[in-house]
């Protein structure tokens, strides 16, 4: 049956690659000609096409179907190509190590397109493409792709994170809030919860949940400041010094969550779908998922909320073939190959019409995934400052905390220090 629907989907996906965009000068548009390369005595244009993309798209042989559905779809390019295995989090690190050699089609994590941006090194979106992405998306979605209005990359899957938990340890009535987990009565060697800053990624759950934010709502307002060292920053803090210190939490970099599953020795860890495979291998059906869980600021239960983002598709701004770059980028994106990706890879669709299909609306990995980015979560702004300073700073209040250096007598400097980095 999966080979069936393989092959069903790699035609469908090969009709649909002729409606693509295409585009020129780092813009893309509509249009069909080809750009770059010499024609050959069968009326075909030479393309060379260097792409960059995760491991799992590899192994799986995803890449590789899809680079075969396309050039069958393009008999007018003479296609050679060239796949580098790069992550989505590593990828404008490689880019911007020589925009000019780097890959013409690249799949990345969205919180690294403020600086593709302003470095000149992704194109603009133009044409079929981005009517496909303004279509076929959320606005929440679709947020994570745009910069000042325009459209740089077409997302693939989210890229948030949700709870996981241990069903020997914990049940449904525990995992609501971080009070019930914390509460609840485990063996000496058990830790109840598993914190994990990620370079502030996860840390800005209790900040944004209290309502809190930087440079705004939306993040993109640097003239709205940072309100983190107000009195509910400092209510925050003072509550995550207890979490962090208490010993029935575990802290990241002392031990590994893996670990303690493998044990059952961990009753709740947050992280992504991408290392569900991981801990299903690991816990098989005592493995939960939940989004993640109030907490109680102040005598009141508070949602927590976790940055939303997306992994997306782009293109460099200096491809020497932009036109068929744009195309297969599309043509990556597109709702078909979004439903191949989840089928071989259990990447969850951005694409509003693949999330509905039956398969995904069956995955309660699926369902978690699209919980969360409906219930907590909030989008991660896509601005250069918030990317230069965010990660540094952040990352630093845990840290400090777990070393001693934050207290609850020096919180509201360390929080004034923080706040002064972010707006210097």
């Amino acid at each position: 049956m999966k080979k069936k629907l393989l092959a069903a989907l790699l035609t469908a996906t090969m009709m649909a690659a002729a409606m693509t965009g295409c585009g020129d000068s780092g813009t893309s548009g509509s249009g069909t000609s080809g750009n770059g390369g010499a024609a050959n005595g069968g009326g075909t244009t030479d393309v060379s096409l260097k792409v960059y993309c995760p491991q799992n798209q590899v192994d799986t042989g995803i890449m590789a179907q899809q680079q075969e559905a396309f050039a069958a779809a393009h008999p007018e390019y003479n296609i050679t190509w060239t796949t580098e295995i790069v992550g989505e989090d590593k990828c404008a690190e490689s880019i911007l190590k020589d925009v000019g050699a780097a890959a013409d089609v690249f799949m990345f994590a969205n919180d690294q397109l403020p600086s593709l941006v302003e470095a000149g090194a992704i194109a603009r979106l133009g044409g079929d493409a981005e009517t496909m992405v303004k279509e076929t998306n959320s606005e929440s979605v679709i947020a994570t792709v745009t910069v000042d209005d325009a459209v740089y990359g077409i997302p693939f899957t989210h890229n948030t994170f949700f709870m996981f938990y241990d069903k020997t340890i914990l049940d449904e009535s525990d995992i609501v809030s971080l009070e019930k987990i914390m509460g609840k009565e485990t063996a000496d060697n058990v830790y109840n919860f598993y914190f994990e800053s990620a370079g502030g990624w996860k840390l800005g759950a209790y900040y944004y949940g209290a309502g809190l934010s930087v440079f705004g709502p939306d993040g993109n307002d640097l003239n709205a400041g940072v309100d983190w060292n107000n009195e509910t920053g400092v209510a925050v803090t003072n509550y995550l010094i207890d979490l962090i210190n208490n010993p029935k939490c575990a802290y990241d970099g002392e031990i590994s969550v893996s670990e303690l599953a493998g044990d059952h020795r961990i009753g709740a860890w947050f992280d992504g779908s991408w290392n569900y495979d991981l801990y299903k291998g690991i816990l098989g059906d005592d493995l939960g998922m939940a989004v993640i869980p109030t907490f109680n600021l102040n005598g009141k239960d508070t949602q927590l909320l976790g940055f939303y983002g997306s992994k997306c598709i782009g293109v460099n701004a200096k491809s020497q073939n932009m036109a068929a770059a744009v195309q297969f980028a599309t043509f990556l994106g597109n709702e078909e190959n979004q439903v191949l990706r989840y089928e071989l890879s259990a990447q969850i669709p951005a694409n509003m019409n693949a999330s509905e299909s039956e398969a995904v609306k069956a995955d309660p990995l699926a369902a978690i995934v699209i919980k969360e980015s409906n219930e907590a979560s909030v989008a991660q702004p896509t601005n250069s400052t918030f990317s230069a300073r965010y990660w540094t700073y952040a990352n630093t209040i845990p840290t400090e905390i777990r070393s001693g250096e934050i207290t609850k007598d020096n919180v509201q400097q360390k929080l004034d220090t923080f706040v002064e980095a972010m707006t210097k």
